[in-house]
């Protein structure tokens, strides 16, 4: 072996590294570890613990580290929340491509193994793409049936495509974290930094990279099981009612993103994507707040309005005057009951919280 092939093969990067954040984890995060160990030499995998204090899970990342030395890597650090749990793993990453797998969720072994195939025949052939995206199963605790958010009609199946080339997507179709797999190194770029100490980051990661995608591939396989269904988990709906200003803070940094993109040099497809995004978070916000029905809650969804008419007129009149935009601001009592009515059969239909 001369010495350039040498250092390529001492040098080898591995070709997908996920962050597990980690808090308090230990009666799932196993589970999650052991769907991604059969990737052997090709992953990393990054068991970030942020912090935990009432349970072994320092020493459980500890013991896999030990275990799995030139796959796993176990990282401790001050508690600083799921987002500052993400920002780590990225920080620390050495792969091509980076996903975030949250410790009670796990992956599809099989599906996984399919998409480090397709990972490295893109890189060969191409030189990778920017977004890898994959289809996620809502595994609700005790549900006969499970939800498998798809998109084979929204986006090419099994080719390389750009944004322009993407379809209407449903009300109820997100493009969430649990689904893509990005280029690490788009990530970087973006100058994602999600804030600390918050919950429903995960749309920011999702989000802000966006305008610095303009490749992406869609696997029509169920890579990522997203566990729904416990009383205190952060999606449960009440739980989020209790945590409204952390998803009103989310919101409002998505919409300062939008704000201060410069469309006239993107591609004007991605604008279209970006909006229909921050549409649903609208949405999604609006809903609990008029779910809540207080007073207060009532007025803090009448502010995030007007946040997003002051940062752009624009943006307000786009979001606004959409089906959902004037379902979920229909005035009155009567008014709120029917927008109810709508969140409470898209919350059905989809099969979240």
């Amino acid at each position: 072996m001369d010495a350039a092939a040498y250092d390529r093969q001492v040098n080898k990067l591995k070709i997908l590294t996920v962050a597990i954040p980690c808090y308090n984890s230990e009666a799932y995060m196993e589970k999650c570890i052991k769907s991604l160990l059969p990737a052997g030499e090709d992953i990393e995998i990054l068991i970030v613990d942020d912090g935990s204090f009432k349970d072994r899970t320092a020493q459980i990342a500890d013991e896999y580290q030990q275990k799995y030395p030139t796959i796993i890597r176990a990282i401790h650090q001050e508690n600083g929340g799921h987002g500052e749990a993400v920002n780590t793993g990225i920080r620390n990453a050495s792969g091509l491509y980076f996903k975030v797998i949250d410790s009670d969720d796990w992956a599809d072994t099989k599906v996984l193994l399919a998409v480090i195939r397709k990972l490295k025949e893109l890189e060969e052939a191409r030189g990778g793409v920017d977004m890898f995206l994959a289809n996620f199963i809502y595994d609700k605790e005790g549900a006969k049936r499970k939800k498998v958010m798809h998109f084979r009609h929204a986006f090419p199946v099994d080719e390389v495509f750009d944004w322009s080339a993407v379809h209407h997507m449903k009300s109820t179709q997100y493009i969430l974290m649990h689904n893509i797999i990005y280029r690490h190194q788009v990530l970087v770029d973006s100058g994602l930094e999600l804030p600390k100490h918050t919950f429903y980051v995960d749309n920011i990661f999702a989000f802000q990279p966006y305008p610095y995608v303009h490749t992406l591939y869609y696997m029509d396989a169920n890579l990522y099981h997203y566990f729904i269904g416990r009383e205190d988990q952060s999606v449960n709906e009440q739980v989020m009612i209790g945590r409204i200003d952390q998803q009103i803070r989310v919101n409002k940094i998505m919409i300062d993103i939008m704000a201060e993109q410069d469309f006239n040099r993107m591609d004007p497809h991605v604008k279209k994507v970006m909006y229909v995004y921050l549409d649903k978070i609208m949405a999604v916000t609006s809903a609990l707040l008029l779910v809540s029905g207080t007073k207060e809650n009532l007025e803090k969804k009448r502010e995030v309005w007007s946040y997003l008419r002051q940062k752009s007129r624009s943006m307000y009149m786009h979001l606004r005057f959409t089906l959902v935009g004037i379902i979920l601001n229909l005035p009155g009592p009567v008014g709120r009951k029917i927008s109810l009515l709508g969140y409470k059969f898209a919350r059905k239909l989809v099969g979240f919280n």
